[in-house]
């Protein structure tokens, strides 16, 4: 079973939430995967991933949209259609998607929330899926059915899924920006809990030392 951060909106009471019945099982061998999620600002979304066992990397970036190339001031616009999202390879013999989407929900986004995440208002800023796969479609809409049926949040749903798109890697003054700014106050109040949130409620998915973009590219 995972907890959830948020139980209702504008509430981060945590509430139990059923692990994925769909897509939870582990591959036979070593590989890897991409998953593309977007859930509010992608520091804190990178943040967590980038402590997730079995995540080689997560990337912020862009997706969505249909501008080539958007810079961070354009997206920040709302008028490109790209949101602010996270690029995750993974190794699906350490982990499954399904997980992935349990960890998605549990720390990193609200569903709930429709075009804002928190203290960030904008399409830029909206909860989706991009998957990859047909599997991973398959798997999403599973889960996000799964969760509406268990009634665990008092509102809807409303993360899209959606097939992935061309995307974009941010700036590099964005990535790694949760573990390099600790003390920024924006950084303290929204995305550090996440992290903290994740090794408290989810121990078995949660490791201590982040996989970083600036480490992998030395």
């Amino acid at each position: 079973m995972a907890v959830a951060m948020f139980s209702n909106r504008g509430s981060s009471t945590p509430i139990v939430l059923p692990g994925a019945t769909t897509g939870a099982e582990l591959a036979p061998v070593a590989g890897e995967e991409v998953a593309i999620f977007s859930g509010g600002c992608f520091w804190g979304v990178q943040a967590v991933f980038q402590h997730m066992k079995g995540v080689k990397s997560a990337v912020s970036g862009y997706t969505g949209g249909s501008l080539k190339n958007p810079t961070y001031e354009q997206v920040s616009t709302g008028s490109t259609g790209h949101a602010e999202s996270v690029r995750i390879v993974f190794d699906p013999s350490q982990v499954s998607y399904g997980d992935l989407l349990r960890v998605f929900f549990s720390v990193a986004t609200d569903p709930t929330e429709l075009n804002y995440q928190g203290p960030d208002h904008g399409t830029q800023y909206r909860s989706a899926i991009w998957y990859t796969t047909p599997e991973q479609q398959r798997t999403a809409k599973a889960y996000i059915d799964q969760l509406t049926k268990a009634k665990v949040y008092q509102n809807k749903i409303v993360t899209e899924v959606k097939p992935a798109q061309a995307f974009y890697d941010a700036e590099s003054y964005h990535q790694d920006y949760a573990t390099l700014h600790p003390d920024d106050r924006y950084i303290a109040y929204n995305d550090t809990p996440k992290v903290q949130n994740f090794k408290k409620l989810l121990p078995a998915l949660y490791r201590d030392q982040p996989v970083l973009v600036g480490s992998a590219q030395q």
